[in-house]
């Protein structure tokens, strides 16, 4: 069957193009960029979605969803390489959809998934760096009168300076700097979690879940939204597209990269954090490693290195989301002011990732590769399918409560932050 003609790709006119096609990546580059991608400072935030499933069930879905993640970027990898091979070479999510499932309809939706999730993760990092910047600015001046939004705006400024960087490839050095910082900041707040548990002013270690049954449920998918956030990814086919031709095999390797990162960073700030603070962990790890209402339970030194280290993170993962979605955040800076960081965490899981990074990539392997109904691989994908998609129904209607009762906890304009 021809396939239909495809539009010229017109550099001149297309920014996005601009910034993602210049294609002399190695595999290498490709392990950075995923990095940066993948693992950022919403690690962070495990210890609070273990605090909704417990030890075994948070072990349990922490794995399942790092083997799926890496199963699905892989398959997603092998479509491009299909499309590409075939003379259709996709650098946007939302054109290799619409050309694999053959539906308009589809491009728009993933459209408004990938723009929610780009608009939301840079939300999301302005807000943990305006936070980090109010924290470093507690300490050092107690009694000053700046507020977390005024910081939150300053954090917008940069960020919007930073975005003229021309072109993905060039971040490249900046996100193996990422790489670096993820590992360096991990560290520092496993070794803060691990004293401040051995400490003399240790909290009191619960790991009870909450006593009510339909709670426990809602938490359990408010979490599950909160880890697939993490481990989401919906800039897959930008990344590829940086890589110089051809590109079968190494995103691959740029894969493995990544999720030894993943291995390192995961499931130590999880055992650590949740260790330390049982139920009582913060949606920012941090926070509780400096309680309002006590001495800081960890020398002020390793905190303050971490929270360093967490914001200049914060440019390059703001950067490498941003672009597609500066138009939008600019339009809504009064989000800026409801810092809601694993609420916000787990919508953007369930609406964003789940869909986009958990679902859609064996959809469209299956329509591309076509396996045999009666094979493994095609059932394998669908009940991914079906299991990820029931988990982000869940997912969002748990999340999306979650938000609403906190937000009547919330006051605008407030330097608190809502758990």
């Amino acid at each position: 069957m021809a396939q239909p003609p495809q539009p010229e790709l017109r550099l001149d006119s297309d920014a996005g193009a601009v910034f993602v096609l210049e294609s002399k990546g190695k595999w290498w580059h490709a392990g950075f960029h995923l990095t940066t991608a993948i693992v950022g400072p919403t690690i962070l935030t495990l210890p609070y979605a273990f605090r909704g499933l417990g030890w075994i069930l948070g072990f349990f879905c922490l794995t399942v969803m790092g083997c799926v993640t890496f199963y699905s970027y892989y398959l997603m990898s092998l479509v491009l390489d299909h499309c590409e091979k075939a003379g259709r070479r996709h650098i946007r999510f939302r054109e290799l959809a619409a050309d694999v499932l053959g539906s308009g309809w589809m491009f728009y939706f993933v459209i408004f998934i990938q723009t929610a999730i780009n608009t939301g993760v840079g939300i999301g990092a302005i807000l943990l760096a305006g936070e980090c910047l109010q924290i470093m600015y507690s300490n050092l001046s107690p009694s000053g009168s700046l507020k977390l939004y005024e910081f939150i705006a300053m954090v917008t400024v940069v960020m919007i300076a930073l975005s003229q960087i021309p072109t993905f490839h060039s971040l490249r050095h900046l996100n193996f700097a990422s790489l670096v910082l993820s590992l360096g900041y991990t560290f520092l707040v496993v070794g803060a979690c691990i004293h401040a548990g051995l400490s003399k002013n240790a909290p009191h270690k619960d790991y009870s879940l909450e006593s009510s049954s339909s709670s426990r449920v809602f938490s359990a998918f408010t979490s599950i939204s909160i880890m697939a956030a993490i481990f989401g990814n919906g800039i897959l086919p930008e990344i590829q597209a940086t890589l110089a031709p051809p590109a079968t095999g190494k995103m691959f390797k740029g894969l493995l990269m990544c999720y030894s990162v993943i291995l390192v960073t995961f499931y130590s700030a999880s055992v650590s954090g949740y260790w330390a603070f049982g139920n009582k962990s913060n949606s920012n790890i941090l926070k509780s490693l400096m309680p309002d209402d006590g001495p800081s339970l960890a020398p002020t030194i390793i905190i303050g290195l971490a929270v360093i280290f967490v914001l200049l993170q914060l440019l390059a993962i703001g950067l490498v989301y941003s672009q597609v979605a500066y138009e939008i955040m600019e339009k809504q800076s009064a989000d800026q002011c409801f810092p809601f960081f694993g609420d916000i965490n787990g919508v953007i899981g369930a609406i964003g990732f789940i869909p986009l990074d958990f679902v859609l990539p064996m959809l469209l392997y299956n329509m591309t590769y076509k396996p045999k109904t009666s094979s493994l691989i095609y059932w394998i994908n669908l009940f991914i399918m079906v299991v990820f998609t029931g988990a982000g129904i869940m997912g969002a209607f748990s999340s999306i409560r979650k938000l609403v009762v906190d937000a009547n906890k919330f006051k605008l304009f407030s330097s608190d932050v809502v758990d």
